[in-house]
């Protein structure tokens, strides 16, 4: 088996799973219980906050626990929202974002919100003059991904933090989902942001959303003490253990990672350059995990299913997308329908081998071929 589909989701790593079990058995108390075994719980919750705290460099009251990025994103989305929806009712994204930042927006919109799309350059980074002259005495958030999930585009995060502060009416939301654990990432200067732990070798039904302190939302679940007033829930503590575990195991490898995923990326992407139907749409702002690419004349699920009989896993676009739409993100830098409709991600992590990459491009010239040459034939017919 040959997984290059990291973007989707990650295998566990061992050692979070460990963690998690333990957790499990030891601390079967409710941290809100006030006999012995919630207050032994209570202090491990503690004790991991803090520990998430120090890795990222946020305080420990600014973190609230979700069940995933998509969670975190439409909490702070709605929850800026409807807790300032005296301020004004302007937001501010882009074409690249992930459906559980548009599709919030999109609801939103029916709620008299009014929702602006900033420029991209050729590059897929964002037109920061646009931007500029986006920002409204009335506009509330500015939600913009560190990392988009189908080309990979890092954002100049703090350029656009600098311009956002300019407002002091206006907050930054920055969805971090793809980011941590592959780039180096700042806290600093963003005001909410979503973390989750399956995308870093952690346990699926665990995130973050980091709000700054000065900050108040809206809940959006409520029922009760938690481990913060914004989101009801009985405290899963082993979860919160785990993704404390996958943050301490990626967060200081991430520069070695770096060195060692660029290799595997520019291997593939200078094969792949040498087809005349692929066109590369991850551009040099892409991070080096994600690969994007174009493959015309033959129908994207034709041709991972065709290297999926391979046992080599890929994916078209961002797992949480319909398959049968477009690349939106494709789209909006290329302005090329036919380009968008035919995408292809291939990601990488540190697992990925360099033979698994060498298998990889032999299998995908097999398949091309052969397709290729069941495309001309078709067409002759």
């Amino acid at each position: 088996m040959i997984y290059l589909d990291y973007s989707a989701t990650t295998p566990v790593d061992k050692r979070v799973l460990d963690t998690f079990n333990k957790v499990c058995l030891d601390y079967p108390g409710n941290s809100n219980s006030l006999h012995s075994l919630g207050i032994k719980s209570k202090e491990l919750e503690d004790y991991i906050t803090n520990k998430i705290g120090d890795i990222l460099k946020v305080k420990p009251t600014e973190i609230i626990y979700t069940s995933s990025s998509s969670e975190a994103n439409n909490t702070a989305i709605k929850g800026i929202c409807f807790k300032y929806k005296n301020r004004g009712k302007h937001i501010i994204t882009t074409s690249l974002e992930h459906s559980s930042v548009i599709a919030p927006l999109n609801y939103l919109t029916k709620h008299g919100i009014e929702v602006d799309f900033v420029n991209l350059k050729s590059d897929g980074t964002v037109d920061l003059d646009h931007l500029k002259s986006l920002i409204r005495d009335d506009t509330i958030l500015v939600s913009i991904s560190y990392v988009d999930s189908e080309l990979g585009i890092v954002q100049p995060i703090e350029e656009i933090a600098k311009i956002v502060k300019k407002n002091p009416k206006t907050f930054l939301h920055v969805d971090c989902t793809q980011a941590v654990g592959k780039i180096n990432v700042d806290f600093k200067n963003i005001d909410l942001a979503s973390v989750s732990a399956h995308k870093i070798y952690g346990l699926k039904g665990v995130a973050l959303l980091i709000k700054k302190e000065n900050i108040v939302i809206e809940p959006l679940i409520h029922g009760g003490k938690s481990t913060t007033v914004y989101r009801a829930g009985t405290p899963a503590i082993a979860l919160y253990a785990s993704i404390m575990k996958a943050l301490e195991l990626i967060i200081p490898n991430i520069d070695k990672n770096i060195e060692y995923i660029s290799k595997l990326n520019k291997k593939i992407i200078n094969k792949l350059e040498k087809y005349d139907n692929v066109f590369i749409n991850s551009t040099n702002k892409s991070v080096c995990n994600t690969i994007n690419f174009s493959l015309i004349g033959i129908k994207p699920e034709t041709f991972i299913h065709a290297l999926d009989a391979h046992q080599i896993y890929v994916s078209t676009k961002s797992a949480c997308s319909s398959a049968e739409s477009m690349s939106n993100s494709v789209y909006a830098i290329y302005k090329d329908k036919n380009r968008a409709s035919n995408t292809i991600r291939v990601s990488l992590s540190y697992l990925t081998t360099e033979e698994e990459v060498d298998e990889f491009l032999k299998v995908f010239d097999e398949c091309y071929n052969k397709l290729m040459l069941k495309r001309g034939n078709n067409e002759n017919n």
